[in-house]
């Protein structure tokens, strides 16, 4: 399970670019009742997206002219430098070069060999989100890959990261844990991407009612991806997309 006890590898941060963040900022805060802290022009448009004071994501402007409004997943390192080379040697892809933000931490954006966005965080004076896995916030996180045993090799050698395979109604399901975790410390897992969709990281967010998040999803202009479904031993969950195309997930976890 996700935790705010950040170590190497595991998942610290997750923010949405989007073309408009007045109108996203909507969209969200309709859906889920969050907060949003701007953090002012210094920041160039970047805020907080907080639930009972605490953190749970942040949104800022798209920089790029010809990317698409998507949500970023980062994950934890003690040397942002270092893991990007590792992305490199392990087949993937530099896309921003790493940089410092302000006294916060350092960061890169990178890309998987199937071409799977994801970004790394090292942290200064932030360490991450404030809260996961209770309703509001991030509680799962799915790799949709074309390619999941080159998945599996490349988050291993860059990561440290242990996959299994575990059954699920009609197959199985690849789960990805850190390289220090124990019993029921999976972070991720991997699936075949579906047919018309790119690689990508897709965040699921944790609520009490995922047929009222998907319905106030499509009253405020986003669309289901998939519908609400429930899977045994799981939760109910839905596929989501906001107004500009980003995809996110909802789900209701049964108790661990």
């Amino acid at each position: 399970m996700l935790t705010t006890n950040y170590t190497p590898g595991v998942p610290n941060w997750i923010d949405l670019g989007s073309p408009d963040v007045d109108r996203t900022v909507s969209f969200y805060t309709g859906v889920f009742g969050w907060e949003f802290q701007s953090l002012g022009p210094d920041a160039g448009g970047y805020g907080f997206f907080r639930q009972g004071g605490r953190t749970v994501a942040a949104i800022g402007p798209l920089t790029d002219g010809d990317a698409n409004a998507a949500w970023t997943v980062y994950f934890h390192t003690r040397d942002a430098d270092a893991t990007a080379k590792a992305v490199v040697e392990a087949g993937g892809k530099v896309r921003v070069d790493p940089f410092d933000v302000f006294t916060n931490g350092r960061t890169a954006q990178l890309s998987d060999p199937g071409d799977a966005g994801f970004a790394i965080w090292q942290p200064g004076d932030v360490d991450g989100l404030d809260l996961v896995t209770e309703p509001g916030s991030v509680s799962w996180l799915e790799l949709q890959s074309p390619d999941i045993e080159a998945a599996r090799a490349f988050y291993r050698d860059v990561f440290g990261w242990t996959a299994t395979d575990t059954p699920v109604a009609g197959g199985q399901y690849t789960l990805f844990t850190p390289a220090d975790g124990g019993a029921n410390s999976e972070i991720a897992g991997v699936a075949e991407v579906p047919e018309g969709h790119p690689p990508h990281w897709l965040p699921y967010f944790e609520v009490t009612d995922v047929d009222a998040a998907a319905a106030k999803t499509e009253e405020l202009g986003g669309t289901v991806v998939l519908p609400p479904v429930d899977f045994e031993g799981v939760g109910r969950l839905a596929w989501l997309a906001d107004q500009h195309s980003a995809k996110f997930a909802v789900i209701t976890s049964v108790p661990a």
